[in-house]
């Protein structure tokens, strides 16, 4: 009898996956087809919002962004799709300030994986979703992001508030010190065996021994008494 039972048992329950593949299948044929019709809808063409496309800054109303050129993002990036230059200027106050003075952004070697947006303490990051990219040198990828006009700051401007805690900022510093002083050191440690790989002096020939001769003079006489 628990034979019978497991063999309903069983066949009811892919009974029920059938017609549950079914239900999915036919829902699927009735379902009105979407075709794009690219580019002639570009217009109307709806892109998902988390579609990463291409980085850029953040700018506001008055056209400046948050970007204080702290330099985590470039650390942070692994294949160096991110360079910074910076320039220090004198405030109204005589005191000196260092600001970004080009962000440079490789869209080429860029592989979307959001290290540089959730790292940034001043939350000056984002992905567009522009995916209409495409060019015909490679040169062409290599862009600046503060290619607006610099806006000059407000003579009684607040400092920047950093968007992240201040001890988590200095232990995202710290992981990105390490990260980049292990990087150094296997460099180095690499660089050094292969140069003592090319100094070491090639192996000595070892030459076969003599073969052995008919001639017994150095053998010890024997005296015959």
């Amino acid at each position: 009898m628990s034979s019978v039972k497991e063999y309903f048992q069983g066949f009811g329950k892919g009974l029920k996956s059938l017609v549950t593949g079914m239900a999915v299948t036919g829902k699927e044929l009735v379902t009105p087809k979407v075709t794009e019709q690219y580019p002639e809808n570009r217009d109307t063409l709806q892109i998902a919002d988390r579609f990463r496309a291409e980085l850029t800054l953040k700018y506001d109303a008055e056209g400046r962004h948050k970007c204080i050129a702290c330099g985590i993002c470039q650390m942070n990036c692994p294949n160096g799709t991110i360079e910074l230059t910076t320039k220090m200027v004198e405030l109204p106050d005589g005191k000196k300030k260092r600001k970004l003075d080009k962000y440079m952004y490789d869209l080429g070697s860029c592989t979307f994986c959001m290290l540089c947006v959730t790292t940034c303490p001043q939350d000056a990051l984002e992905f567009s979703n522009d995916f209409e990219q495409a060019v015909y040198t490679r040169d062409k990828l290599i862009k600046q992001l503060n290619y607006r006009p610099e806006v000059p700051d407000a003579p009684n401007a607040p400092a920047p508030k950093p968007a992240m805690d201040p001890e988590k900022l200095a232990k995202i510093k710290a992981e990105a010190l390490a990260k980049a002083a292990k990087i150094k050191a296997e460099k180095e440690a690499a660089a050094k065996a292969a140069a003592e790989n090319s100094s070491v002096a090639p192996a000595t020939e070892v030459k076969p021994a003599a073969p052995a001769t008919g001639d017994n003079s150095s053998a010890p006489e024997t005296e015959n008494k």
